[in-house]
């Protein structure tokens, strides 16, 4: 299972354009997903938010951009055509998610046990979805 944490300023505008193409990317796939709302930079630093939203999986972010840190700012991702969007596309996100998957198959065969998420995703303290 895949862990999925969404970091947001409150009112963040991508938010939902993010979780519609999250949703759609997921397509079924089973996953924990936790959302929380960052009100400061010291909470944006604990968590790992590079601008809002991000998505972290599994407690990593798989579109960090050396150099960035932590921001309570509106992140822009790379788009089609090269065009900034709000929220990654549908098929990097798949892309993320199927990395996500591959590496904690990895893990688990490699010691015998299911991985568990880690990272700040594991440690939050946010409201779980499904």
């Amino acid at each position: 299972m895949i862990e999925l944490m969404v970091l947001s300023v409150p009112g963040c505008p991508n938010l939902p354009l993010l979780e519609q193409r999250l949703a759609e990317a997921l397509a079924g796939r089973p996953a924990v997903r936790v959302r929380r709302v960052i009100a400061g930079a010291d909470e944006a630093a604990r968590c790992g938010m590079c601008g809002s939203p991000t998505l972290l999986v599994n407690g990593h972010d798989p579109f960090a951009v050396p150099g960035v840190g932590p921001a309570l700012a509106c992140r822009m991702y790379q788009g089609e055509g090269g065009r900034l969007e709000g929220a990654p596309t549908v098929q990097a996100l798949r892309r993320a998610l199927e990395r996500a998957g591959m590496r904690a198959s990895l893990r688990a065969s490699a010691t015998g046990k299911p991985s568990l998420p880690s990272g700040p995703a594991a440690r939050s303290q946010g409201d779980r979805s499904r």
